[in-house]
């Protein structure tokens, strides 16, 4: 048969219809009818979700633990705030900057072959940077800065393995559980370095808890993590969607507004989230010094109660936040296909009065600043799963990947990569002297910049809401070009491809 001799214009190309049976075919066609489209049972789905979280938690815990002993790093060092800001500056320079890369394999090779490698990495650097002598904070820096290859590896990957587990409500609800272990994480961070560097009464041993830990998510990710058939699960499995180039990618992206506004807002979410991080334990020690509540750091182990405290409302109000925010847009989302990007707008909105009367009480009532920060932080926990969700379904599932690098790659250049160093610097600037009334008052009055930023990122999510339905019918009735290249289907799945384009 030649390439003239056809009969129609397609043609089934390796269809299950076709010819005759082989041995065993029906036992295969039964298998692929009962697999599901991911090619992931159920359990191992849910085993899958459950290990990416513990490895998030994980993420966030070494990510925090520095500011949990950030008082006793400084009186080791003798630094000053700049250059205190310095540590997470650097760190997140350097996630953000490998983000695109990491994007772009994991859009198109194995992603837990990448994810192994980068969190072994990150233990090997994580425990190495406990060892740092007095005479080299530079060492420090460096190593911090190397800390972010293993997240920029992880970051951009994970989300999209839930996304090709699990669509509509349950993907809602698996980032509710996979975004849990941001604020959790970042809690048990403050906690855990405080406590173990107090226990130890050396800050060092903080910095040694999660090396062991990132040992055993890799060992889960090889042998109990399988890799899910990309974008199967939404009825456009990736054999059928052409990949295009990564400038073609990030053109695509650039024109999706719903996907570049809610950026712009998470960003400001980020900027907030990292000064606080990094700040706030630090703050509410100076707070207690200069109103005589607690003596000078002059031994080590400063802020652990603070830290402790700070940890624990951190993690308290991530569950309350992440779960309320989740809740209200699944309602809300009955009324309006606005939901997501209005209640990420509500979040930020109602966060800045409550950080802006944290801030302000400081000096007067440490109760009415737990109070506040609490129901700050609440507000602004409500985001990190909604907008998660939001990129998901307003990007194609091969171009995920790259978009999550390039949502990493702008929410940190222009918020928390920046923001703990403007913070300390900014502190720096306003003492006058080196009194606990200047060192906690030129520190307070910097962090009242967060409750600006929050403001404007609530307005970057109210403008999301004008272009989220439109750009949510785009992703999901996506269609490849006519001149798609060949397409050999899995488990049985007929395609019909353009009998030009095959070659006898």
């Amino acid at each position: 048969m030649s390439l003239g001799e056809t009969a129609s214009e397609s043609a089934p190309f390796f269809s299950e219809d076709s010819g005759g049976e082989e041995p065993g075919g029906g036992a295969v066609a039964r298998r692929a009818q009962e697999e599901p489209p991911s090619g992931v049972s159920s359990v191992r789905a849910l085993l899958t979700v459950l290990i990416l979280c513990y490895i998030n938690l994980l993420n966030y815990m070494d990510r925090f633990t520095v500011a949990g002993v950030l008082p006793d790093i400084e009186q080791y060092f003798g630094i000053d705030d700049g250059k205190s800001g310095l540590l997470q500056t650097v760190f997140i320079c350097s996630y953000m900057f490998l983000a695109p890369a990491f994007g772009y394999l994991g859009d198109r090779y194995n992603r837990k072959v990448i994810m192994s490698f980068g969190i072994m990495f990150w233990s090997v650097v994580t425990l190495a940077s406990s060892y740092t002598p007095k005479e080299h904070f530079w060492a420090l820096l460096l190593t911090r800065g190397l800390v972010g290859v293993g997240e920029a590896s992880y970051s951009t990957i994970a989300p999209t393995i839930i996304a090709d587990l699990y669509v509509k409500e349950q993907r809602t609800n698996m980032l509710s559980v996979f975004y849990f272990a941001i604020p959790v994480g970042s809690g048990l961070g403050y906690i855990v370095g405080s406590q173990v560097g107090g226990a130890a009464q050396d800050w060092h041993w903080a910095l040694r808890v999660t090396p062991g830990l990132g040992l055993i998510a890799v060992l889960l990710l090889l042998f109990v993590v399988k890799e899910p058939i990309r974008g199967a699960i939404e009825d456009q499995p990736e054999n059928h969607t052409q990949r295009t180039s990564w400038l073609a990618d990030l053109q695509a992206l650039s024109k999706n507004y719903s996907f570049v506004l809610s950026t712009f807002g998470f960003t400001a979410v980020a900027f907030v989230t990292g000064s606080l991080a990094l700040w706030a334990p630090t703050f509410l020690f100076r707070a207690a010094v200069f109103t005589g509540e607690r003596p000078p750091c002059v031994e080590g182990n400063c802020a652990s109660s603070d830290s402790l405290i700070f940890g624990v409302i951190t993690c308290v109000t991530g569950v309350l936040g992440v779960a309320s925010g989740v809740q209200v847009s699944r309602q809300l989302r009955m009324r309006t296909g606005r939901a997501d990007p209005l209640v990420c707008a509500a979040g930020l909105l109602l966060s800045a009065p409550f950080l802006y009367l944290a801030i302000v009480f400081a000096q007067a009532s440490t109760t009415a600043t737990y109070v506040f920060i609490f129901l700050g932080e609440t507000f602004l926990s409500m985001n990190w799963a909604i907008v998660a969700d939001i990129l998901l379904y307003v990007v194609v599932p091969t171009r995920r990947s790259t978009a999550e690098a390039f949502q990493i790659v702008i929410s940190h250049l222009l918020g928390d990569a920046g923001s703990p160093y403007m913070i300390g610097v900014v502190s720096d600037s306003l003492r006058r002297t080196d009194s606990f009334l200047w060192q906690f008052r030129s520190l307070q009055l910097s962090l009242l910049l967060c409750s600006f930023v929050a403001v404007v990122g609530g307005g970057f999510f109210l403008a999301t809401a004008l272009f989220i339905e439109g750009d949510r019918d785009r992703a999901k009735n996506h269609a490849p070009p006519e001149d798609e290249p060949i397409v050999v289907p899995q488990s049985g799945r007929s395609t019909r491809v353009p009998v030009s384009s095959v070659l006898i």
